[in-house]
């Protein structure tokens, strides 16, 4: 079996893929990825999510994986109750054991999900990306979302360009406001010799409020 890499990752094709990908990755995704590839998209998701005044209340991270950027946002002081959603149970059963969550739940996000409308911000770090998520994704978000809720998600950039998000953001229309798009890197230097192919992969940081 070859072992998981990003370009496994980007190339997967549907659900099934996704989870044979992630359970044999879980429990060497943060030390095989997030470390050698200097993984900064969580921490740049928390940030922006935190400069952006959000209201008090939970918050729902989305494709929570092993809980990357939960640990961001409480490394940063962020008290407010987390829950995680996730296509993958092994990457939130390694998630789980960090203690950073309120719950965590299994769940397909271009699906509607298990939950009412609760949550006073919603963050997401590298779940739009290639071979994962698309713009299909975004409407099962609002559902979740309180009004006045904050959302800060990264999109990859080449996915943003190809996949139609810009039009699925028009198609919002009044339900959503403030929308602001920032680009940044997903990886740091030791990316450059981890993976040159992907090392100057760049995210939009795509942060609105829900009306």
């Amino acid at each position: 079996m070859e072992k998981p890499d990003l370009s496994g990752a980007y190339a997967l094709n549907g659900a099934e893929d996704c989870r044979h990908l992630y359970a044999d990755w879980a429990e060497t995704y943060d030390h095989d990825f997030a470390a050698t590839m200097a993984y900064r998209l969580p921490g740049e998701v928390a940030t922006a999510f935190l400069k952006s005044n959000p209201p008090k209340g939970a918050v729902l991270d989305v494709g929570a994986g092993t809980g990357l950027l939960a640990a961001a946002l409480r490394g940063m002081g962020f008290d407010d109750p987390i829950d995680g959603v996730d296509l993958s149970a092994d990457m939130l059963e390694r998630a789980g054991r960090k203690g950073d969550y309120r719950s965590l739940i299994v769940a397909d996000i271009t699906r509607p999900l298990p939950m009412k409308p609760r949550y006073a911000g919603i963050v997401s770090s590298g779940t739009f990306t290639h071979g994962h998520v698309g713009p299909e994704g975004l409407d099962a978000l609002l559902e979740v979302a309180l009004p006045g809720a904050r959302v800060v998600l990264s999109v990859n950039q080449a996915v943003w360009d190809g996949k139609g998000f810009a039009a699925s953001f028009d198609a919002f229309g009044a339900k959503i406001s403030k929308l602001s798009l920032d680009a940044v890197a997903i990886y740091g230097e030791a990316a450059k010799t981890t993976d040159p192919t992907h090392a100057d992969d760049r995210a939009l940081l795509v942060s609105f409020q829900i009306s």
